[in-house]
């Protein structure tokens, strides 16, 4: 199950965090902030999805990422390359390094990634 943009951009706050409050979730939203009940709807839907967790410490709780940044990311990239490039990795690269516009350098430096993956296989 994915996130929604709304709860992708509150994902990304907790990542950074590590472990909020509340009141820290919603310091971290620059103005204008969501409203509290925004705030918990989301943290409710992202816990149901199994996204977050929480510990109770008397009436507060404190919410941690039960998934990790980089594999939410390649989660996502994996679905994307599947659904959109017909499970072809080398069309989703060969779209990547056309549509982005990227330097000589860029294309250089990922040129050299994948040289060394090879390398390691």
């Amino acid at each position: 199950m994915q996130l929604s943009n709304s709860e992708e951009e509150l994902m990304n706050h907790l990542w950074r965090l590590e472990k909020a409050f509340m009141k820290d979730l919603l310091e971290a939203y620059s103005d204008p902030k969501p409203a509290p009940t925004t705030l918990a709807t989301l943290l409710k839907r992202m816990k149901d999805k199994g996204y977050i967790g929480y510990n109770i410490y008397g009436n507060s709780r404190e919410y941690f990422p039960l998934i990790k940044k980089k594999d939410y990311f390649s989660k996502h990239v994996n679905s994307l390359i599947k659904n959109f490039f017909n499970d072809s990795a080398s069309q989703f690269a060969s779209f990547f390094t056309k549509a982005t516009d990227l330097s000589k350098k860029e294309l250089e430096e990922l040129k050299a990634i994948i040289d060394s993956e090879i390398e390691k296989k």
